[in-house]
């Protein structure tokens, strides 16, 4: 499209900057009973059965992992801390415990035979890699002996249980909207979602997006961002991130077919690269080895988690929320730190695996099954 927007942008710096004054009034904490709305309209089964899966504490589990990472052929040398050197084994050692219920212990048999036939998307940044890897390994734990298919392939990568015919699909996608290569540079464009085409004829969807609309300098993966026809350097970021999550939103209202697609937000997973965040004299993670205790996180809920419910509360068809932030808030111990293979300096976002990322597919499993 032709970039002569940038000559005629002061009614819409004006918009955004009256956007921008909104914005903390429109990510004000929902109150109880508009939070209890916006669960019941993302079809929060948890909730619904008087049972909310994330809130709870860890408590030690000697049952736990629940696969060794020398045993399983998908984990990324980024997450294999045990292989890279990582001396205590205590973080491996943890289970969820809900406060109001008990919920299913994850059977990977089950698993298989309740998706037999069917396609399974993670569709995201890293922590979608995460997860799916995750996911790979306790069914692998539970089929050792079955035939499998594993394929890494730029944009989309996939494990199939040949066996039963369950395919867990990754389609890489930081920011869910699209990037394109224009004249001028790489344009994120807020308002298309044209990737979009590949993740029809799922039979379940996990998405997640968040830590890429923080990245700045090198590690940017855009040089200039467009709204409708404004294109821009920048701008606010968690601006960008509501309206790229509202385009994502109505995608998912236009294009999903919920008798025949199960749809997950994979929430918000938190960064530990501030000690102060947890009240403590560490610079970050590394070093840590016990989760906090409590109910609460002393850094707070962060923002984008607003944004997140906000977006999901208006949507039409039911998304599940695996409502993932505070209980790995609670996990500063669970990060790779400085036992990462593929990963310079301190990883205080990545997850270990065995570990987190694996609570975060038994509780998905809870939401299946419950």
């Amino acid at each position: 499209m032709p970039f002569s927007s940038f000559n005629h942008r002061q009614p819409l710096l004006i918009l955004e900057a009256l956007f921008l004054v909104l914005l903390p009034l429109l990510l004000l904490p929902l109150p109880a009973a508009s939070a209890k709305l916006s669960n019941t309209t993302t079809t929060n089964k948890a909730l619904l059965t008087s049972c909310n899966l994330f809130q709870g504490k860890w408590v030690p589990d000697p049952s736990y992992p629940l696969y060794l990472s020398s045993a399983c052929p998908f984990i990324d040398p980024e997450f294999d801390c045990i292989k890279y050197g990582r001396p205590d084994k205590q973080f491996l050692k943890f289970s969820w415990q809900p406060d109001s219920c008990i919920p299913p212990r994850f059977d990977g048999l089950d698993f298989l035979k309740r998706w037999s036939g069917k396609k399974i998307m993670f569709v995201g940044d890293s922590l979608s890699l995460n997860q799916w890897q995750s996911l790979a390994c306790m069914i692998y734990a539970a089929a050792p002996n079955s035939k499998y298919n594993y394929v890494r392939q730029g944009t989309l990568s996939s494990v199939t249980f040949l066996d039963y015919g369950v395919t867990i699909l990754l389609y890489r996608s930081p920011y869910l909207v699209d990037i394109t290569r224009e004249n001028i540079g790489r344009v994120l464009k807020l308002d298309s979602i044209q990737q979009g085409n590949a993740w029809r004829g799922m039979d379940m969807l996990v998405f997640n997006t968040w830590h890429w609309w923080t990245h700045k300098g090198e590690d940017q993966a855009w040089d200039y961002i467009q709204d409708g026809s404004t294109v821009s350097k920048d701008m606010n970021r968690l601006v960008a991130f509501y309206k790229g999550l509202t385009t994502w939103g109505r995608w998912v209202d236009l294009n999903v077919d919920p008798t025949k697609t199960r749809v997950f937000f994979q929430g918000i997973s938190p960064t530990h690269y501030q000690g102060r965040d947890w009240k403590a004299a560490s610079k970050n993670c590394n070093g840590e080895q016990q989760p906090l205790e409590g109910s609460t996180y002393p850094g707070g809920t962060p923002a984008e988690v607003e944004v997140v419910n906000r977006v999901l509360s208006r949507m039409q068809k039911p998304v599940y929320l695996l409502d993932i932030t505070f209980l790995s808030q609670l996990r500063k111990d669970a990060h790779p730190s400085a036992y990462s293979g593929d990963h310079a300096g301190v990883d205080c976002s990545h997850w270990c695996l065995p570990g987190l990322p694996d609570t975060w597919n038994q509780l998905l499993y809870a939401a299946l099954v419950m």
